[in-house]
């Protein structure tokens, strides 16, 4: 019984390296489509059949306010801390990509129609927000942390 024990928690240890590639749940770096350095850690989940995004982590530097708050949202997010904020919303799998919903960027507090697609076999997220059309938007690409 505890060999039965012993396998079983191994087995629960090691499956985190077998992350669902097929899926963009699960834990994500983006990185700044205009300096290429990482910016934040989202979370993305998945409720009956539609994504939402929250940021976990922030990578800010030593002199910045390391809990910053949304200063230029509206609504419900005004003044709220980002950390924690939902900035993905309502994308929902339309063939290979997830769209119909929106992408909050907090640095100017305004939302965008967006759209993701899952890249490298699972271990980027195409992220593109958008006005009115997709081609009037621009992309980030989101690294797998899990």
């Amino acid at each position: 019984m505890k060999y039965l024990a012993f396998i079983a928690a191994a087995a629960m240890s090691i499956a985190p390296a077998f992350a669902d590639n097929t899926s963009p749940t699960g834990l994500w770096k983006n990185i700044d489509d205009e300096t290429g350095k990482p910016k934040a850690l989202i979370r993305i989940t998945e409720t009956n059949g539609v994504l939402e995004g929250k940021i976990e982590q922030l990578f800010r530097a030593p002199g910045e306010d390391q809990n910053p708050k949304c200063d230029k949202c509206e609504g419900a997010r005004k003044d709220q801390p980002i950390i924690g904020m939902t900035i993905l919303s309502n994308l929902k799998k339309d063939g290979e990509e997830y769209s119909g919903g929106q992408i909050l960027d907090p640095n100017n507090g305004k939302v965008y129609k967006s759209k993701l697609q899952l890249a490298d076999g699972g271990k980027k997220l195409n992220v593109r927000g958008y006005i009115g059309m997709p081609m009037l938007g621009r992309s980030q690409t989101w690294v797998r942390q899990d």
